[in-house]
């Protein structure tokens, strides 16, 4: 139904902080909350209605203004909430309110997920009896929500804190009953696609018509019909991924994010906004509560559930029967081949116990490093800077940032020799060797190259399941969601593949997946072993993982952080330029960082501009500006006011990607 209100204030899915008046249609239907179709710069666009108006703004004479072409939706597919949410986002991750609203409701490109089958904390259709444990969590979660005084208490955002197979989701799902019962709504956020189908089948199980699925894996014409059903008030849990944060639940009373620390919360594009941070603004706002969970916390709600800013319940237990499994790290110096002597008599005594093994290492292909001993010559990329992946199976090494792939030298380009040759080892190496050692064994490989040829990860995980496979081996697909009983031995065959990466998270990041991948033993039993291989036994971060000390690790690397000035100690905000010419690229940084010398507040400082760690993508020259301070609003007064200096002299061969809060800086 149309205003008589004229004018429209419109946003497009642009990279600018502007609103823009129009002349509404002629049936006055363009009212806030609606996508219209619009001119805009010689072409028609795309806008999102966010206000109406019924006088021009001051300068805008009526003779400059434009009309809409068409009204797109028959009903308003935004309230004032997103609107509101979008304005916040736009301000936060210094973006444009259309890119905010944009990012909503993905486009709908197609991604094919495989189907976990997210056995980890045994999902049930009815309510099985908790733990005591998981009792007093779920109490003091439900406790008032909020101090006399209206102010968000400590009590509104809560951390479980648990081994895997403790128990978490169960309590997330009584939890979501309670709130259900009040009238009001859930969002469950989990952090991949392939994780969302098998939660979001178990809790339409335990919810029935009021559970809903949002991802950008389904088509915009059924994300729009889940979106819409939302809206009206027909569903009142909603799962998914990250841009789940965003469903528009009537009456929202709680926010789950399962696997807390997980970087995939983080979106990689504009608007880059990080899901957990995007959920706390909706808690604040709306009253709701928040329940994070993870064996393996992000260090910065480490820091805050330290502080009391979040309330940390811990369980402890296994409630399977299972104990934590015997980890035991061993060095990789001077072995031959990619599996130690322990590891092989670990993995026969496993078979002959008729019980299960998983091999993870987080690298595909056969070998990744191409070097020559008489020069040094190194392969790369010749579109990154980047070494190429050797597959043997197809005999092509393979750039795994841009696709570019070559037939493997049979000698050094530079010098001739012919002792230069891949080495280091990936998946498809291993399982040869596997193959080799072990030739009266069932062996599958699940990664990004097997489950993309026929195979699905489903089937590869349902041939497990069934005890089909007595050794599974995969990379960090195989690290979480896995809860098969036979599981006996898990064997990390290099642990420390992460580690050397340019990045302060690098730590952190190895540490979470050693400790969920060491999760997959001993479950049901308490003869469970892992066997953790490494070049670096005595690397702090390694020995921590193999003792559990998860306390240790998060103690010590706060600390670390501390002295370096790094999150959570600090704020960082990133600039990154890209440009096909390498001196467009170096200028336009050394420009932005001319500008952002006069701006940065006194308690912060400027990192670079530098060649980002990978200096060049899919033939993109890279560098990039970190500015860092105590505190956020500095930072953001500075860049925005840098920005719009930066803007009128802008090169338009030079790309700038903003990013608030960075999880990468690769």
């Amino acid at each position: 139904m149309g205003t008589n209100l004229p004018y429209a204030e419109l946003v497009f899915d642009l990279p600018v902080g502007q609103v823009f008046t129009y002349q509404k249609d002629d049936e006055g239907l363009a009212v806030p909350g609606k996508r219209v179709m619009a001119p805009f710069g010689g072409r028609d666009l795309t806008g999102y209605v966010v206000a109406e108006r019924d006088t021009l703004p001051p300068l805008l004479p009526a003779g400059k203004l434009k009309k809409i072409r068409r009204v797109v939706d028959k009903e308003a597919i935004y309230g004032k909430d997103e609107i509101e949410l979008a304005l916040w986002v736009s301000g936060y991750y210094l973006c444009g309110q259309g890119e905010a609203l944009a990012a909503m409701i993905p486009s709908g490109r197609r991604i094919i997920a495989n189907a976990l089958p997210d056995d980890d904390e045994n999902f049930s259709e009815t309510s099985p009896e908790l733990s005591e444990e998981q009792k007093k969590a779920l109490e003091a979660i439900l406790k008032p929500e909020r101090p006399p005084d209206g102010s968000l208490g400590e009590t509104s955002f809560f951390y479980l804190y648990g081994i895997t197979g403790s128990g978490k989701t169960e309590v997330f799902l009584k939890a979501a009953e309670a709130v259900l019962a009040e009238g009001k709504s859930v969002i469950y956020l989990v952090p991949e696609i392939s994780l969302t189908h098998q939660t979001a089948l178990a809790i339409e199980r335990r919810f029935g018509a009021v559970s809903s699925t949002l991802h950008s894996g389904m088509s915009s014409g059924a994300r729009l019909a889940e979106w819409m059903r939302i809206r009206r008030g027909e569903v009142r849990i909603v799962v998914g991924p990250r841009s789940a944060v965003f469903a528009p639940v009537l009456n929202p009373g709680l926010i789950i994010i399962d696997e807390e620390h997980d970087s995939s919360y983080k979106s990689g594009s504009t608007p880059r906004y990080h899901a957990r941070q995007v959920a706390m603004r909706r808690a604040a706002v709306s009253g709701a509560k928040i329940i994070m969970g993870s064996a393996t916390p992000s260090v910065e709600a480490w820091k805050l559930m330290e502080e009391g800013k979040i309330k940390k319940l811990s369980l402890t237990k296994r409630l399977s029967g299972g104990s934590l499994p015997e980890i035991i790290p061993v060095s990789l110096e001077h072995n031959q081949g990619c599996l130690t002597p322990l590891l092989k008599e670990e993995i026969r005594r496993t078979a002959s116990m008729g019980r299960q093994t998983i091999l993870f290492l987080n690298r595909r292909g056969f070998a990744y490093f191409y070097h020559c001993p008489s020069c040094g010559y190194e392969l790369s990329c010749r579109q990154c800077s980047v070494s190429l992946t050797y597959y043997k199976s197809r005999n092509r090494a393979l750039c795994h940032y841009c696709g570019y792939s070559t037939t493997p030298p049979e000698a050094c380009p530079q010098c001739g020799s012919v002792e230069a040759g891949f080495t280091g080892f990936g998946t498809e190496m291993i399982e040869e060797e596997v193959q080799r050692t072990f030739p009266d064994l069932r062996i599958l490989r699940a990664d990004g190259d097997t489950s993309g040829r026929g195979k699905t990860l489903k089937d590869i995980l349902e041939k497990f399941k069934n005890k089909e496979i007595d050794i599974l081996l995969g990379t960090q697909m195989v690290a979480k969601g896995l809860n098969f009983p036979g599981v006996r031995l898990v064997g990390v065959v290099q642990a420390d593949t992460g580690l050397h990466l340019p990045d302060f998270r690098a730590a952190e990041r190895t540490f979470a997946l050693l400790v969920q991948v060491a999760g997959r033993a001993g479950r049901y039993f308490p003869d469970g072993k892992v066997i953790v291989q490494t070049l670096r036994p005595k690397d702090p971060t390694i020995t921590r993982a193999c003792a559990m000390d998860v306390e240790g690790f998060f103690s010590e690397e706060i600390r670390q952080r501390e002295v370096l000035g790094f999150p959570p100690h600090s704020r960082l905000i990133r600039l990154a330029f890209r440009s096909k010419e390498q001196a467009r690229a170096e200028r336009e940084s050394e420009r932005m960082a001319a500008i952002l010398e006069k701006l940065v507040p006194k308690d912060g400082d400027i990192l670079g501009p530098a060649e980002c760690p990978i200096g060049v993508i899919s033939g993109n020259h890279r560098r990039h500006i970190i500015i860092r301070g105590k505190t956020m609003g500095p930072l953001h007064g500075a860049v925005r006011t840098a920005v719009e200096r930066f803007a009128p002299e802008r090169d338009s061969k030079v790309y700038m990607e903003l990013d608030v809060d960075p999880v990468s800086l690769l």
